[in-house]
């Protein structure tokens, strides 16, 4: 516990609240429920082991930080998470309702799990971000973030374990954009591991540049690996020779290249064109 001034409260506070929660007590010497509640704040901020601070404002002295946080009747206490006033009470309350406000502020262990993992990767530490993720989903199944970070992390060595993570979302997370494009990218490497090898499908073409199966099954194994260009080139020399091969899949799979490509704008509109002039 420390008490704060006007100069020391983004440092006391702002500051420290960005590691952990920080409680704001406002108080004053002649309040008789704040004698109640200040000891056993104190108490609570010792039993919690530094999980959470407990930061006393006098406001007969520091009556500049009451007027600021429009401070009407005491004890009246902030919870600051981030650098931001995320909850606030009034009153002296019983020891059970203290714990439960406090709880509410305490991450969730899942959540740091997720966020050691990020680092991990952030660091080029991928066992260890699995690791996080791992016990992440241990303590929490029903994390959407840390199963989409793990199909992720899993989705070029092992898009069989990808696929099962994402087909564990929640039916909510399943919708957002990111767990479609990683669910339409897992689908086509399963799709490559079926596939004839490169090199053969290579030799087939050469034999016979007519063979369009070779070249769409070639255009998906570049597809696999974000080779976006030799892939479209197999795909719109399919739509030049016959626009209905494969219910029209050249120019259906080159446009889904162009949503997996959106990032180049350059390369998808250089090729829309292209197609653009084969089509009409």
């Amino acid at each position: 516990m420390i008490d704060t001034t006007l100069e020391r409260f983004q440092a006391d506070v702002i500051d420290a609240s960005m590691q952990v929660p920080v409680l704001v007590d406002f108080w004053a010497p002649w309040c008789g429920p704040c004698k109640a509640l200040g000891p056993l704040l104190e108490k609570l901020e010792t039993q919690y082991n530094g999980r959470f601070r407990l930061v006393k404002v006098n406001t007969d002295e520091e009556q500049e930080l009451a007027q600021h946080f429009r401070i009407r009747s005491i004890p009246t206490v902030f919870a600051v998470v981030g650098g931001q006033p995320v909850d606030q009470f009034q009153g002296a309350l019983p020891e059970g309702q203290l714990r439960e406000f406090i709880d509410r502020l305490m991450p969730n262990p899942a959540e740091i799990e997720v966020d050691e993992a990020v680092q991990a990767m952030q660091q080029g530490d991928r066992a260890k971000a699995i690791e996080h993720l791992k016990k992440a989903l241990a303590l929490d199944p029903s994390s959407d973030a840390a199963r989409l970070m793990y199909a992720e992390v899993l989705l070029d060595d092992d898009p069989a374990a990808a696929k099962a993570q994402l087909d564990a979302l929640s039916p909510v997370a399943r919708q957002d954009p990111h767990a479609q494009a990683l669910a339409a990218r897992v689908q086509v490497l399963l799709e490559e591991n079926a596939l004839p090898p490169a090199p053969e499908l290579e030799a087939r073409i050469a034999a016979d540049p007519a063979d369009l199966a070779a070249r769409l099954e070639l255009a998906q194994h570049c597809l696999a690996h974000k080779a976006w260009e030799p892939a479209l080139e197999q795909l719109l020399e399919i739509v030049r020779r016959d626009r209905a091969f494969g219910d029209d899949v050249g120019r259906k799979t080159m446009l889904q290249i162009f949503d997996l490509a959106s990032a180049q704008p350059e390369l998808v509109s250089a090729w829309r064109r292209k197609l653009s002039s084969v089509l009409f």
